[in-house]
């Protein structure tokens, strides 16, 4: 790997092209190294994850709106989307899909300086790939990169810290995956990379307080705007210059200020892109850092099932990161994380609603335990109401660090019962994390697959995407193009479709 100091430079320096960031992404998108058998794997769990999750929300009010919009554009051959059958427009497609991926907050996650879900990189890719026509092993090495570009900037660059939403580093990487697969040159890559990140920061306050649905909207945003991106840059157009680095740019108005430097590791020429390795999936529908926490409740539920009575608690601390205490705890200062009347958005970002609830059910459901009667009930609210958490300098060390043997995303939990008595315990990654009790593998993917598809999918439908995204370096152009699920006859006909703007019907 090669670290490449970023700063802001003024007009005057004239900061050469092959001197910039974007440029530096484009050369890792344009390297022909070949993909591991490693990465091939893990590529093709997440294709599955992705469309697992993205099956039990296309029924869901954000899937619905989202998907009704791109079937406003079709078009011939275009790019398929979850649930129907047909070709659309591929930006979007990638609209549609990244939305139906996002909405219930349930695939990949990596954490570092910033936080992303770099699953978020497929549908775009996938939608291009479906539009032009590549093969499973153009695929392959644009997703791979597309995991690569935004796993090395969130190591870098925080976002978070500034208020800036985390899709400002999928817009470019997005950008650079799709023009790693469709083979596209470095000037090219390089104007579509400080296209998308133009166009795509935006505020944290999507999620903030009362979080909308605009949280599963902004990822499928950035994807939509890397594949307009890559299309003006084909077509000559240029980007702002430069993007990172320039007086008036990113850098020095959006993050550290024009005085501040940032060390960005990328690929050296010829090194294998593998972070997608780096990154983790979840069990569990919810904020990643919920995942070790709903882990840890279900095993005290187990061991000890008193604590499910709010009369047998007087408090419940949760010692963690800094992240998870200001970002989805008491440390927020969100009222909303206590309001049993809140959004699903607003609960899966609270770790105190979360806490209480896998500690009485000792299980997590990604409809059942958001459910409005399930938030609201009077012992659920009163437990709820005891659970805080605190940063621990300690926790937030270990979520910061680099050596992956020692980052972690739990912390540690103090009960004080009723009685006088404390239960203590603690847990450093969730269950299905590479170093946790039980590390997802490719059967886990699949189980999570079906298990999400069930009631939307019909089996035969099940296994033909399964038996087909398992052979996805192989794939032909019209194999990559069946690389979709459509769902069961007669379900997305029952639900209501909203019109808009864009509808066939010539009316809103």
């Amino acid at each position: 790997m090669k670290t490449h100091t970023v700063r802001t430079h003024r007009s005057d320096e004239n900061l050469s092209r092959e001197g910039q960031l974007a440029w530096k992404i484009a050369e890792v998108a344009v390297d022909p190294v070949a993909v591991s058998d490693e990465v091939t794997e893990m590529v093709i769990n997440r294709i599955i994850d992705n469309a697992a999750v993205a099956m039990a929300s296309i029924t869901r009010g954000p899937g619905i709106a989202a998907r009704s919009q791109a079937l406003d554009h079709p078009y011939s051959p275009g790019a398929s989307v979850f649930g129907v059958t047909g070709g659309y427009s591929p930006e979007w497609a990638a609209w549609a899909n990244g939305v139906a991926v996002r909405e219930l907050d349930y695939h990949d996650t990596f954490l570092a300086a910033e936080y992303s879900h770099p699953g978020d990189n497929i549908p775009p890719i996938l939608a291009v790939a479906q539009h032009v026509g590549c093969t499973g092993s153009d695929l392959l090495r644009g997703i791979a990169t597309g995991y690569e570009i935004q796993i090395d900037l969130v190591k870098a660059i925080s976002l978070h810290a500034h208020k800036i939403d985390h899709v400002a580093h999928l817009g470019p990487s997005a950008a650079a995956g799709i023009g790693t697969m469709l083979g596209l040159d470095a000037a090219t890559i390089f104007q579509a990379v400080g296209q998308a990140l133009h166009t795509t920061t935006a505020t944290r306050q999507s999620r903030k307080g009362e979080i909308s649905t605009w949280k599963a909207h902004a990822p499928a945003f950035a994807g939509k705007m890397a594949v307009e991106a890559v299309d003006r840059a084909i077509r000559g157009q240029t980007s702002p210059t430069p993007i990172y680095e320039g007086e008036d740019g990113v850098i020095a108005w959006l993050l550290d200020g024009p005085n501040a430097s940032y060390e960005v590791t990328l690929p050296d020429a010829g090194e294998p892109k593998r972070a997608i390795l780096d990154s983790y999936t979840k069990e569990h529908s919810a904020e990643y850092q919920a995942q070790a926490w709903i882990d840890l409740a279900r095993k005290l539920h187990n061991e000890h099932p008193e604590l499910a009575d709010p009369a047998a608690v007087d408090s419940a601390v949760l010692h963690t990161s800094h992240h998870t205490h200001y970002v989805i705890g008491s440390g927020a200062n969100d009222p909303q994380k206590y309001d049993p009347t809140a959004s699903r958005e607003t609960l899966d970002h609270s770790i105190p609603y979360i806490f209480t609830v896998a500690l009485q059910d000792g299980s997590w459901d990604h409809e059942a335990s958001y459910a409005p009667e399930r938030a609201g009930r009077a012992d659920t609210v009163e437990l709820w109401n005891k659970v805080t958490t605190v940063e621990d300098a300690e926790w937030t060390r270990r979520y910061h660090s680099n050596d992956p043997a020692e980052k972690a995303f739990g912390g540690r939990v103090e009960i004080l019962l009723a009685d006088g008595t404390t239960i203590v315990d603690e847990i450093a990654v969730a269950d299905a994390h590479p170093l946790g009790a039980r590390p997802f593998a490719r059967a886990d993917y699949i189980r999570k697959f079906r298990t999400l598809a069930e009631g939307v999918v019909e089996e035969a439908e099940v296994e033909r995407f399964l038996g087909l995204v398992q052979r996805l370096p192989e794939l032909s152009v019209d194999e990559v193009r069946q690389l979709n699920v459509v769902a069961r006859a007669g379900l997305l006909e029952t639900l209501a479709t909203p019109t808009g703007l864009f509808s066939t019907k010539g009316q809103l």
